[in-house]
């Protein structure tokens, strides 16, 4: 065994949950995936079950740890990040009584005019009403009813039984810091999507009781709020002694993999911009101001201090589009077959085009009604051509973000960082290159940035390292530069690409 310390590093995905074992040179000694089933029901229900997160979570670290060969008494902290947006109904103890609602259940839609929506209303938002949660905590909740207004909604309204039983409701994040030490805490980072504190720049770390009022969320199921970076606290006993680690060690407050991408993508300085391309997909960077363009859904959102905000976004599907077609449409094939596939077949595929919508879009527009399509298929479509069209699509949508981004930091990034798992492939980091016609500089182990991330994030809450100390060690393996003559039939493509959401709404809204 080895005497070096090292960081059980935590992501808690929509697929499940990722652990490893990071040490203190932000090397990865072992890591161990699981996967978690996801129940997509009609009418907008999508939950999960948060014991088989828990359950798969402790399998996954216990194998990270022994497959690391690292001493388990040096371990010098333990650090958490995932999804957001999705509530964790649970007992006083931490035990869910409920299934999760994920940031993707709309269920909540139908009640939301009564909170954000009037007479005289844009989007599902009434201007009257909106405005104090947009000058408070740059954003407000979401007219489709997906993120934890809606889901309190859907507690309260259709689910009376499980919000009896719950003590609180919890970000995903939050649920497994108290399974870890029997704490229930959250952070402004964590309840960035609830819009419930006062995000302006150096405002107190508290609830605001007029929002809370306002979102119809009752202030007792609400865990107590702590300073972004701070130790919840030691692990419980049991839980030590099931991963075989000492009791007294910390566990920090949880983070959103928005907050473990800036620090895993290096991009730590100001405007400084990564993109993701995991489950879903989103444009992020570190900004100096508090602002929101409520019509696009991208906000500043409280960063790692609340002297400097992050730019917060999120496309539905990204890297899932994906998995979806290897799954539902060309099953027994790998990602690594698919690609080598989408390889030859020509930019652009001859004009045809994939809108990933699979499970509608938040950003820049927030529309859950609007669906997948391939367009302009031919007998000559191939699956070559189907697959590239799909990494393209994911591309292109990425461009039609950027395009709102870069008005919303008013300056043009001369370049970008690249993470998650869909960064792991040439093919595809190139075809961002000449979509947004600038170089991509992708972290080595691009899809375990947010892993080395919150490893980081970890060390930087424990005092041992600054935010720029921790940028500076992620080391940049490749630069995917655009190229003239597939960036100009790119660019000819995305001017349809743009045209289509607007062609197909009413169509989409229509069927669904």
């Amino acid at each position: 065994m080895t005497s070096d310390r090292w960081i059980l590093a935590i992501d808690l995905g929509n697929g499940g949950p990722k652990v490893a074992v990071v040490d203190l040179n932000n090397q990865i000694r072992g890591v161990a995936v699981r996967a978690v089933s996801v129940n997509q029901g009609l009418h907008g229900l999508s939950t999960q079950n948060a014991v088989e997160w828990w359950d798969q979570l402790l399998d996954a670290a216990k194998e990270a740890i022994t497959s690391s060969a690292v001493d388990p008494l040096n371990i010098q902290a333990v650090g958490i990040t995932g999804q957001w947006g999705s509530t964790v109904p649970v007992d006083k103890s931490g035990i869910p009584v409920g299934d999760v609602i994920l940031w993707s259940d709309n269920r909540g839609e139908k009640y939301m005019r009564e909170i954000i929506g009037g007479p005289i209303s844009y989007q599902g938002f009434a201007p009257h009403r909106i405005f104090e949660w947009i000058r408070k905590s740059g954003g407000a909740p979401t007219p489709s009813g997906a993120d934890p207004t809606g889901h309190s909604m859907v507690l309260q309204r259709e689910l009376p039984d499980v919000y009896a039983r719950a003590e609180y409701l919890l970000e995903p994040i939050d649920y497994i810091g108290m399974r870890f030490t029997g704490k229930a805490a959250a952070t402004p980072a964590s309840m960035i999507l609830s819009w419930l504190t006062d995000n302006r720049i150096n405002k107190p770390v508290q609830y605001d009781k007029r929002l809370v009022r306002k979102s119809k969320r009752d202030p007792k199921k609400l865990p107590i709020l702590l300073p972004t970076g701070s130790v919840l606290g030691n692990l419980l006993p049991e839980v030590a002694q099931s991963l075989g680690i000492p009791a007294k060690t910390p566990v920090i407050c949880g983070i959103p993999d928005l907050h473990a991408a800036v620090l895993g993508s290096g991009a730590v300085e100001p405007y400084a911009t990564h993109i993701s391309i995991s489950t879903t997909a989103w444009i992020g960077a570190r900004v100096p101001f508090k602002k929101t363009d409520v019509l696009h859904s991208i906000a500043s959102v409280p960063g790692f201090d609340s002297a400097m905000p992050m730019v917060a976004n999120n496309h539905e599907t990204g890297g899932s589009a994906l998995r979806w077609l290897q799954e539902q449409v060309l099953p027994g094939q790998s990602y690594e077959e698919l690609i080598d596939k989408a390889s030859t077949a020509p930019a652009g595929c001859e004009g045809l085009l994939f809108t990933p919508w699979l499970n509608g879009e938040r950003s820049p527009v927030d529309d859950k009604k609007i669906r997948a399509s391939f367009l302009n298929m031919s007998l000559r479509t191939t699956q070559a051509t189907m697959i590239r069209a799909v990494m393209e699509g994911v591309a292109f949508n990425a461009r039609w973000l950027f395009d709102y981004y870069e008005k919303f930091l008013t300056r043009k990034p001369l370049s970008v960082r690249i993470i998650g798992g869909g960064a792991q492939s040439d093919l595809w980091c190139q075809m961002h290159a000449n979509v947004l016609n600038l170089p991509v500089e992708r972290p080595i182990d691009p899809r375990d940035a947010q892993l080395k991330g919150v490893a980081m994030w970890t060390r930087v809450a424990m005092g041992e390292l600054t935010l720029e100390e921790a940028g500076k060690t992620v080391i940049i393996g490749d630069t995917f530069l655009p190229t003239d003559t597939d960036a100009k039939i790119y660019h000819k493509l995305y001017k349809e690409y743009k045209t289509l959401y607007p062609t197909l709404k009413k169509l989409h809204h229509r069927l669904s």
